[in-house]
C-alpha cells in the first residue's frame, strides 16, 4: 500500500515537473504510468482527465487568506489646495470599539472641520498624534485593529443580564428595622436654661420645642462657595483663529464705511403669508425672508458693478465679475462660517430656498467642505435671528462690501401724513470706500428696499 502511494506520489511529480518543463515525451511517459496506476483521482478539484487525450490536465489555483484581527493604519485625508495643516480633536480613545464609517477624529483647519471615519469595524489600538497635535494630509493617525472586541462587545449585554437579575434576592430579605427615633443617648447633656414660671403656666410641656443644631457652619460654607471666583482657560480652534485674523486684516486693510437705510416689510410679509403654504406644497419646502433679500442682491449688484468688483491689492487692478456668488454668514458652535451660492443672478425664490437649506443642513452636520466656501463676491449676514435691531457688520475680505440684516419690529412710520404701525427692519451696507464711493453705496441699498417692499419691481426690471 504504501509503496502504491509513493508510486502515485512519484509519478504525479513527474509529470508535473514535465509540464512544466514543456518536455512531451516525458509527460506522455508519466501520464500514462499514472493512467496505469488503477487512475486513482488525488484531487478531483486540481485534477482533470480528457478523455480525448491520455494527458492528464493540471489547473493551478491561487486562494486568498482572510486575515482577522489585521492591524490597519489610517492616515490623514488630503486636505484642499488651500489648507496645508490642521489640529486634531479625538472623538475615540485607545480601546474604544468603533463600527464602520464612525467618525474617530475632526480635524480642525482655518476654514472648516474634517472628519474621520473608521475604514472598518474593529477597536483603536494606538494614537499616533496628540490630541490638539499639527497633521498634515497623508499623516499617519491612528492604528486600529480590524475585527477585535466586536464579539465581546455583543457578549458584553448578556453577560451583564444575569449580573442584573442577581441583585433581586438579597432584596427579598427582611428589611432591617427602622432607626430609633431617639438616637443614641449622649454621654454629656447640654445645660438647659431655666424656664420661667409663666411660660409653664400658658403652655404644656409638650409644646416646648428642642433648641435646634446650629446651622452657621453650613451657611458659611454655601457662602463661601458662591463668593469663589475661578477661571478656566480653553485652546482656541483654528477656525477662530483664522476668523479673528481675516477680520483684522479686514479692518486695517479695507476703508471701510457703513451706510443705513430701513425697510418697509408690509409686502413681502403679506406675500409670504399668502403663498406659504402653496410654496410648501409644491416645493416641499418653507419661504422665508433670506430668499428676498438674496434675490435683491444680486438685482441691485447687477445695476451696481462696483459693489460686486475687488481690488487686487497685488496687480493694483480692478477685478469687475459678470457674475454673482452671495456668501450667507451662518453661526456654528464652532465659529462663523460662510458657504457661498453660486450663480445667483439666475436662480428663482425656490432655487434660493433650496440651495439655503442644503447649506444650512451641511452646516448643522459641520459637513461643509472647504470648497462650499471658496470664493463669494458679496456678503449677507443675518443677525435678526438672534434679536438684533441694529448693527455694522465687517466686510469679508476679499470682498468690497457686505449687507447686515436685522430683526423685524413694529414701529410707528409715516405714511401718506399719517402715522401707521409698519414691521419695519434696519440694513446696513459697510463697503469698501477705496473702491465704492458713497453715491454707489446709497444707490445699492436703496435698490434692495425698493426690491423687497415691492417685489414686483423684480418683474418689471426697474
Amino acid at each position: 500500500m504504501f509503496s502504491h502511494s509513493r508510486c502515485l506520489t512519484r509519478n504525479f511529480g513527474r509529470s508535473l515537473s514535465a509540464i512544466r518543463q514543456g518536455n512531451n515525451v516525458l509527460a506522455r511517459r508519466a501520464a500514462a504510468a499514472l493512467s496505469a496506476s488503477n487512475s486513482v483521482i488525488i484531487n478531483s478539484n486540481n485534477v482533470k482527465h480528457n478523455p480525448r487525450s491520455s494527458v492528464f490536465q493540471i489547473q493551478y489555483f491561487r486562494t486568498s487568506v482572510a486575515y482577522r484581527d489585521e492591524v490597519v493604519t489610517v492616515k490623514t485625508p488630503a486636505f484642499a489646495e488651500s489648507v496645508t495643516e490642521g489640529d486634531v480633536r479625538w472623538e475615540k480613545a485607545v480601546g474604544d470599539t468603533v463600527s464602520e464609517d464612525e467618525v474617530v477624529c475632526e480635524i480642525e483647519t482655518d476654514k472648516t472641520s474634517v472628519q474621520v471615519p473608521s475604514p472598518a469595524s474593529g477597536v483603536i489600538e494606538e494614537l499616533l498624534v496628540p490630541d490638539g497635535g499639527k497633521v498634515e494630509g497623508g499623516t499617519p493617525l491612528f492604528k486600529l485593529r480590524k475585527g477585535a472586541g466586536a464579539p465581546k462587545a455583543a457578549e458584553t449585554p448578556k453577560a451583564e443580564a444575569p449580573a442584573a437579575a442577581a441583585p433581586p434576592p438579597p432584596s427579598a430579605a427582611p428589611p432591617p428595622p427602622p432607626p430609633s427615633s431617639v438616637g443614641p443617648i449622649p454621654t454629656a447633656m447640654p445645660p438647659v436654661p431655666p424656664v420661667p414660671a409663666h411660660a409653664l403656666d400658658s403652655k404644656p410641656v409638650s409644646a416646648i420645642k428642642p433648641t435646634p443644631a446650629p446651622t452657621a457652619p453650613v451657611a458659611q460654607a454655601e457662602g463661601g462657595a458662591k463668593a469663589a471666583r475661578t477661571e478656566s482657560r480653553v485652546k482656541m480652534n483654528r477656525m477662530r483663529l483664522r476668523i479673528a485674523q481675516r477680520l483684522k486684516e479686514a479692518q486695517n486693510t479695507c476703508a471701510m464705511l457703513t451706510t443705513f437705510n430701513e425697510v418697509d416689510m408690509s409686502n413681502i410679509t403679506e406675500m409670504r403669508k399668502t403663498y406659504k403654504d402653496a410654496f410648501l406644497k409644491k416645493h416641499n419646502m418653507k419661504l422665508g425672508f433670506m430668499s428676498a433679500f438674496v434675490k435683491a442682491a444680486a438685482y441691485a449688484l447687477s445695476d451696481q458693478p462696483a459693489v460686486n468688483a475687488v481690488i487686487d491689492d497685488t496687480t493694483k487692478e480692478i477685478v469687475y465679475r459678470d457674475y454673482v456668488d452671495i456668501s450667507v454668514a451662518v453661526a456654528t458652535p464652532k465659529g462663523l462660517v460662510v458657504p457661498v451660492i453660486r450663480n445667483v443672478e439666475g436662480m428663482n425664490f425656490a432655487d434660493i430656498e433650496n440651495a439655503i437649506n442644503l447649506l444650512g443642513e451641511k452646516a448643522r452636520k459641520n459637513e461643509l467642505a472647504v470648497e462650499d466656501m471658496d470664493g463669494g463676491t458679496f456678503t449677507i449676514s443675518n443677525g435678526g435671528v438672534f434679536g438684533s435691531l441694529f448693527g455694522t457688520p465687517i466686510i469679508n475680505p476679499p470682498q468690497s462690501a457686505i449687507l447686515g440684516m436685522h430683526g423685524i419690529f413694529d414701529r410707528p412710520v409715516a405714511v401718506g401724513g399719517k402715522v401707521e404701525i409698519r414691521p419695519m427692519m434696519y440694513v446696513a451696507l459697510t463697503y469698501d470706500h477705496r473702491l465704492i464711493d458713497g453715491r454707489e453705496a446709497v444707490t445699492f441699498l436703496r435698490k434692495i428696499k425698493s426690491v423687497v417692499e415691492d417685489p414686483r419691481v423684480l418683474l418689471l426690471d426697474m
